[in-house]
């Protein structure tokens, strides 16, 4: 029997998302939710019979014909044509993985009661997520203003039996599947689809993906930059916790600690250095690595707010006897935490790739290129030049999305936030720290290589042992790019991961 995770209004953690996801648990409506979608629905259909002004996207065209008054007999009709006129998203297909989360995070801000919705709706949202029934979504059309209007219609469709949706590991038209299931399409009630459309779940699903990434890859910036800090036979004294004492920034001082750990024990740490001194890039793993983790404790602060918020417009407060239209789909709270976000991992990638460059360097007893009978063999020459692409490449994509802004909708919309954007470039500065700090791990472990008969602590020579089970160290030139694959696929690995210290 699969594990059921009940939703209920109530704080959802990102390390919850991550084991929901990761355990393959179903979802299910707990019994307050559902009490409180069928108390705000039948609120909603209650205050439509007596009203008789006009109530934006319930009763009301969308943008700037919010002025224009629909008849009640056209009003699920006013929803559907609102999903499939703007269901006009392009680019490249979203990763199942993050259309899931999409999922999950608008059926968690539906069910706090504040939409409007039916519950037939949010169990069909349901029914798709348990069933892995992905609806096809594309990366561009989102400003990230009135919601993640492009991307989310797309989701909606599937509600529809329209568009296109993988099951089964195929993509299929809705509609088959739906006939194969034997499923009937919804039909939208008043105010249903543009409580659909209108939220950040594009947005916040990114973020949230990101951050489970990036909790593993900011540990294995400490692991590897302590393994690449023995193999270039550095001082430990810049760890030294009084140094940190003095100026005591959260992230700063828990690195340091990081990086004591993982070198207690060393034998190269421990014995007399010749170098008084040695480079920002290792002697300044604290203060850098930890800048970037102070980065993403707000970053993880704003996502957490997000995802336990309800982001759709307007909203309707049964208690207070009030449907009011706000704007709380506007993305600029995660916008400006998603360019943080990839300026923060850009950060790692940066020293790293200094470090990597010092290990080829040819200094403190270690071969040019980390390699025997360099000038036969080039060795590690090219994989730092493959680093240094990879972060001159971050450098651009980490131009801020949040500070540029298009006005649409007629003049409407003349803010927007542009957070959409943001949260797809972090995704390719994500995979790029990743592919950095692997090619730093490829170089470190063959510096230590050339430590021996010395050896570092037990911590990392275990580690090591494991990792060069996948990639053993090179002896003469071989097909480089493959080690950096196997590395980096390595780093992913339980096995890996189990070694890392978690604060």
């Amino acid at each position: 029997m699969p594990k059921i995770h009940y939703i209920n209004p109530e704080t959802l953690s990102i390390n919850q998302i991550e084991t929901i996801l990761s355990q393959g648990y179903q979802l299910a409506l707990g019994e307050n939710a559902i009490e409180n979608i069928k108390k705000c629905r039948a609120y909603l259909d209650q205050k439509q019979t007596k009203a008789d002004h006009p109530m934006y996207g319930i009763n009301t065209g969308f943008g700037s014909l919010c002025n224009v008054k629909i008849s009640n007999e056209n009003l699920a009709q006013l929803q559907e044509n609102l999903v499939l006129s703007h269901a006009c998203g392009t680019g490249d297909r979203v990763k199942d993985e993050i259309v899931k989360l999409m999922l999950f995070l608008k059926i968690q801000s539906l069910s706090f009661g504040y939409s409007g919705v039916s519950l037939e709706l949010v169990e069909r949202l349901i029914f798709l997520y348990n069933k892995d029934i992905i609806p096809l979504v594309y990366e561009q059309g989102s400003l990230g203003a009135s919601g993640d209007l492009a991307p989310l219609a797309h989701l909606s469709l599937a509600l529809l039996g329209l568009g296109h949706v993988k099951y089964n590991n195929e993509f299929r038209d809705t509609k088959e599947v739906y006939e194969e299931l034997k499923l009937e399409p919804l039909l939208l009630k008043s105010k249903e689809g543009l409580a659909l459309l209108n939220g950040t779940q594009f947005m916040s699903a990114h973020a949230v993906w990101a951050l489970i990434q990036a909790k593993y890859t900011v540990r294995y910036a400490d692991l590897i930059g302590a393994i690449s800090t023995d193999a270039f036979d550095c001082n430990l004294s810049p760890f030294d916790a009084l140094v940190h004492q003095v100026r005591p920034h959260e992230g700063q001082v828990k690195t340091a600690e990081m990086i004591r750990a993982y070198l207690d024990g060393s034998e190269i740490a421990k014995r007399e250095k010749e170098n008084v001194q040695d480079p920002y890039s290792f002697r300044c793993i604290p203060q850098v690595h930890g800048a970037s983790k102070d980065a993403l404790n707000y970053v993880h602060k704003t996502i957490s707010t997000e995802i336990n918020g309800v982001t759709d417009n307007p909203n309707i407060f049964v208690e207070d006897d009030k449907v009011i239209s706000g704007g709380n789909f506007h993305g600029q709270p995660l916008a400006i935490a998603l360019d943080v976000f990839a300026i923060a991992m850009a950060e790692l990638g940066n020293i790293s790739e200094r470090r990597i460059y010092q290990l080829v360097s040819g200094l403190r007893g270690l071969p040019a290129f980390l390699v025997d009978n360099p000038g036969l063999n080039s060795g590690f020459m090219i994989p730092q030049y493959t680093a240094a692409s990879i972060v001159s490449q971050n450098k651009q994509l980490c131009t801020p999305a949040s500070v540029d802004s298009i006005v649409s909708s007629n003049g409407q919309e003349d803010h927007v936030s542009m957070g959409a954007n943001a949260a797809t470039k972090l995704m390719k500065v994500v995979d790029n720290i990743n592919t950095i700090l692997s090619i730093e791990l490829f170089n470190s472990s063959q510096a230590i290589y050339f430590r021996r008969p010395l050896k570092s602590s037990p911590l990392i020579e275990n580690f090591l042992e494991i990792y060069q089970k996948y990639v053993p160290v090179v002896k003469n030139d071989k097909l480089m790019s493959d080690e950096i694959f196997k590395t980096k696929n390595f780093l992913q690995s339980p096995e890996a991961r189990n070694i890392l210290i978690m604060e």
